[in-house]
Order: structure tokens, then sequence, then C-alpha cells
């Protein structure tokens, strides 16, 4: 079970780059509810970070550079995206370019999916565990998630075998580390620190 005392927040000072993409997100996301492609743009988002700038980071390095002009950019923006991006999509990187901000747009998409998440009333949760989840580990997981943040937890889940045994559990910033190998560590280092706390005292007593 993941106690209650266990969830923790850690505030991340954010940089100017970061609050930039939230107010791009939030433009983009208001326009898109509007006419209802809330969904379907944080599809092609996720897309284009996650298939096209994956299979060709040239076209990320190209588009983020400074080196290259708006000019230029705003070419290759309509002739990749035109026609095979929404409309929207492809307005929303064409005003992106011409405020020489093209490089914040995978923050763009990760804030904008934060924001649709906040929406839906969902988060998106990371499991990481030494083996495989079945089915009702997941569920047991899910179910404890969304008594503890009343949202709908979507599990990610994937496997680290380096974790021994037990599993982490991330949301945002809050992190639920319930791994062997983190409790090995803890151990290890209560262990140096007694031994140390140990030779210090008989330092202490031989001094005396």
């Amino acid at each position: 079970m993941i106690p209650e005392e266990a969830i923790r927040h850690e505030t991340v000072l954010d940089n100017v780059g970061q609050r930039v993409a939230k107010v791009y997100a939030e433009a983009l996301l208001r326009a898109a509810n509007q006419s209802g492609q809330d969904a379907a743009v944080l599809e092609e988002l996720r897309s284009l970070v996650d298939d096209v700038y994956r299979r060709d980071p040239g076209i990320e390095q190209f588009l983020a550079s400074p080196a290259v002009g708006r000019e230029r950019k705003a070419e290759v923006i309509k002739r990749v995206f035109t026609g095979r991006a929404s409309e929207l999509l492809t307005n929303f990187l064409t005003v992106l370019n011409a405020h020489d901000r093209m490089e914040v747009l995978r923050a763009v998409a990760r804030a904008y999916a934060n924001l649709y998440d906040r929406g839906q009333n969902r988060m998106q949760v990371q499991v990481r565990s030494a083996v495989p989840l079945a089915d009702d580990q997941r569920e047991r997981i899910a179910g404890e998630l969304r008594a503890a943040f009343g949202k709908e937890p979507v599990l990610h889940a994937s496997v680290d075998p380096a974790l021994l045994g037990g599993l982490v559990v991330q949301v945002d910033d809050w992190v639920y580390d319930a791994s062997v190998r983190t409790r090995l560590d803890l151990i290890r280092k209560q262990l140096v620190e007694r031994s140390s706390y140990a030779i210090q005292t008989g330092r202490d007593r031989f001094s005396n």
C-alpha cells in the first residue's frame, strides 16, 4: 500500500522557457477547446515529439536553431506540416516561429498534456518494477493512487531489473520508491553511519 505520509511534493524552480511554454500551451488549449480539437491536438503534439523528432532529430535541431532564420523555418513548417497536421497546429507552429520560440516546442507539448490532464481530472503515472506487473497489481496501484490524489491515474509501466524487486511510482515530481535496491542502499547507509558513530565514540572514550 502507498502510505499517505509517503506523498511528497518538491518545489521545482521554473525557468523562463518553461513559463513561456506554459503560456503558449494555455493559448493553444483554449483555441483547441473552442474548436473541439483538444484531444486531437494533444495526439498531434505527441506524435510530433515522440515520432517525428525521435525519427529525425535533425528536424528538431533545425527548427530550434537560432542560427536558422525564421523565414527559412516558416518555409519548412509550411512544406512539412500543411496537409499532414491540422490547420490549428500548423498555424500555432507558424506563430511560435514568428516569435522565435520553436526551441520551446517540447516544453509546450509537456505543458499542454499536463493542462489537458488537469481538465480531464487525470494524471500520468510512471511505474517501474523489477518484473512485469500483474493485472491485479496494476489495479491495486491505480486504486491507491486514485484514493491518494483524487484523480484518475493513467499507468505507464516499464520493467527495470536493476530494482531487484519492489517498484518505483512517479507522478510529476512526487516519487514513491519501494524498490529493494533503495532499501538495500538505505540499510548500507545506516550501517556506515552506525560504524562511523561507533568509531568516533571509541576515539572520544580513549581521549577522555
